[in-house]
C-alpha cells in the first residue's frame, strides 16, 4: 500500500462488497456512494455532532470514488446485514506507514459493537496493511469514547490543547494510539479475540 496509489487490500469479497476484516458480530467493508446518505446522518445526528467535526458530502464522494489515501469503512452488523457505524480512515500511502482512525461513529450504542469494530479496524490495520502506527483524536471530554479506545489497548499519547474552536468556544484533543508490537503482543495474550 505504503506510497503505490493501489485500492484497499480486501481481505474477501462479499456477495456485492468488499469486505476488509470479518468478526463475529460485524464486519468492515469499504463504503460505497450509496452509502453516503447514512454517513451524513450519522455525521450529523445531535448525539454524535458533539464528538466530531463532520465531512462534507463532496469529501465522502472523492474518497468513495478515489480510495488511496484515505477510506470510508462501514461497519456492518451480520445479524440483518445492517450498517451500524462507520470509520474514516486515511493515511494509506504514507511512508511512515502510519494509519489514522477518525470519525468513529457506532449509531448502536452500548452493545459492544465499538469494542468489536476497533478489534477488526487495528487487525486490518496490522495484519492487513502492515501499519507500523494505528492512531487517533479524540475530545478531551469524551468519556465515553476514551473508555473505548484505552481499553482496547490504546495509549495516551498527548494533548492538543484548545485546537478546535466551536460554537465560540476552544476545544481540546486527546491524542491515543497504538504500535504494531504493542497490537502483537496483546493479540499473543488473547486480548485482540471477539
Amino acid at each position: 500500500m505504503w506510497g503505490t496509489g493501489r485500492s484497499p487490500v480486501l481481505v474477501k469479497k462479499g456477495k456485492f462488497m468488499n469486505i476488509l476484516a470479518d468478526g463475529k458480530r460485524v464486519y468492515l467493508r469499504v463504503a460505497e456512494e450509496s452509502d453516503i446518505d447514512t454517513i451524513m446522518k450519522w455525521e450529523t445526528d445531535e448525539e454524535n455532532l458533539k464528538f466530531i467535526v463532520p465531512f462534507s458530502r463532496e469529501d465522502h464522494l472523492n474518497v468513495i470514488k478515489n480510495p488511496k489515501t484515505a477510506m470510508d469503512i462501514m461497519i456492518i452488523e451480520k445479524e440483518g446485514d445492517n450498517p451500524i457505524g462507520y470509520f474514516w480512515i486515511q493515511g494509506l500511502e504514507l511512508d511512515s506507514k502510519e494509519i489514522e482512525w477518525t470519525h468513529i461513529v457506532i449509531e448502536k450504542k452500548g452493545q459492544c459493537f465499538g469494542h468489536e469494530a476497533m478489534k477488526l479496524i487495528k487487525r486490518y490495520t496490522f495484519e492487513t496493511l502492515k501499519a507500523h502506527r494505528g492512531w487517533m483524536d479524540s475530545k478531551d471530554y469524551n468519556e465515553r469514547a476514551l473508555h473505548l479506545y484505552e481499553s482496547e489497548g490504546l495509549q495516551r499519547e498527548g494533548l492538543i490543547r484548545e485546537t478546535l474552536f466551536i460554537n465560540g468556544v476552544y476545544e481540546n484533543l486527546v491524542v491515543l494510539g497504538i504500535l504494531d508490537r504493542e497490537y502483537f503482543d496483546r493479540k499473543n495474550q488473547g486480548l485482540e479475540n471477539m
